[in-house]
């Protein structure tokens, strides 16, 4: 679609995310230069391969606004169910990175099917909460069991954080589509109840969460990371070190360059730095809303709202992780930390949410079309 057709909210939006996308190169290189000169020698290293990911995302993006959401949904539930697939083969054929076992070895490629389920998960819950009411209760038993399925594999690996932000996008988009609040209290309540279950049967969850609430209770073991965020944060103050002069990042913070580039940030720019981060994802989430608000089905709707809850959940999640509010889980920042999977994911969700807008503007050009010839 021309730029000058896009509708306001739409042109906005994807200013927005290109800026977002940039800028997550420009923080990814500061964040990863001197890791990747000492490990890889090559300070551009992680950089270089980010901006292939980037191009292939964009290119991914732009193919996801030209194609109707209609098509989508068509295509919706045999992805989830290879997505769903993939997810249950890391138990069996799977890599394991720091205690946990998310990614298949693809050839040259390294897949992590929690993370690029995601916008599969958006559309095939907007298709389902879109006709509850419609819905026979086999049915509804029978997606909510796939979606049960699917959590539960993702705890499995163990991987709480992704779990929980799939659980809590599941019950947004069952909230704005209308679902009973008694139901919806209800699954809160077993979802609950099933991550403290995980917590205590998992040592490795474990140790993670009684490390998040006491950290200097093991300084060098398993508090170390948390610590060491903590101290890149508190020492950026008001206005921050400085692009590139992190020091944290050299020695003593470690998973700088993914789970915990946000302390790098926060040390870089400061409170004024990481308030304006914030900012700018409550301006997404505005437009997220605003986009809702014009959807002229349930279905565009609801894809809008899982949009957003995706793009600004897991960042809040990840700098909520890094300033010591969540226990440490790996969870990466949409479309800064470094991973093509990740990158991929977050920039498909990006075109599902401008494309319901795109759909929105063109239902009322229909509209004013229709009064002037009446």
């Amino acid at each position: 679609m021309p730029w000058d057709q896009l509708p306001t909210e739409g042109r906005l939006l994807v200013g927005l995310i290109a800026f977002w996308s940039l800028a997550g190169i420009f923080i990814l290189g500061s964040a990863s230069w001197w890791v990747a000169n000492r490990e890889m020698g090559d300070g551009a290293y992680y950089i270089k391969r980010q901006l292939i990911w980037l191009i292939a995302s964009w290119s991914i993006f732009y193919f996801v606004i030209s194609i109707k959401l209609k098509s989508w949904l068509k295509i919706a539930s045999p992805c989830l169910f290879i997505g769903i697939i993939m997810v249950a083969a890391t138990a069996f054929f799977g890599s394991t990175v720091n205690g946990s076992t998310r990614w298949l070895i693809i050839g040259p490629l390294q897949v992590q099917p929690s993370e690029l389920i995601k916008p599969f998960v958006i559309l095939q819950a907007a298709k389902l909460f879109g006709q509850w009411e419609r819905l026979n209760e086999e049915k509804k038993f029978f997606w909510l069991s796939i979606f049960a399925s699917l959590i539960l594999l993702i705890i499995k690996q163990p991987n709480l954080s992704t779990a929980a932000l799939t659980g809590i996008l599941l019950w947004m988009i069952a909230l704005a589509a209308g679902v009973k609040l008694r139901s919806l209290l209800m699954t809160a309540l077993s979802g609950l109840t099933l991550g403290f279950t995980s917590i205590l049967s998992n040592e490795y969850q474990k140790i993670r969460v009684t490390s998040f609430l006491d950290p200097w209770q093991d300084p060098q073991g398993n508090g170390y990371q948390l610590i060491q965020s903590l101290l890149a944060i508190g020492s950026g103050g008001w206005f921050g070190e400085g692009y590139g002069l992190s020091t944290q990042k050299l020695q003593y913070l470690p998973i700088q360059s993914t789970d915990f580039i946000y302390a790098v940030f926060a040390e870089e720019f400061g409170f004024f730095g990481s308030l304006m981060l914030l900012t700018f994802l409550l301006l997404i989430a505005f437009i997220s809303l605003r986009i809702a608000l014009a959807c002229n089905n349930n279905y565009s709707k609801l894809i809008a709202i899982g949009s957003g809850t995706i793009l600004v959940g897991q960042s809040m999640m990840h700098i909520a992780v890094a300033a010591g509010a969540m226990p440490t889980t790996g969870l990466p920042l949409p479309m800064i930390s470094y991973g093509g999977n990740s990158l991929i994911s977050s920039l498909l969700i990006a075109g599902l949410l401008v494309r319901s807008s795109i759909e929105s503007q063109e239902f009322l050009n229909k509209l004013s079309i229709q009064k002037t010839f009446k």
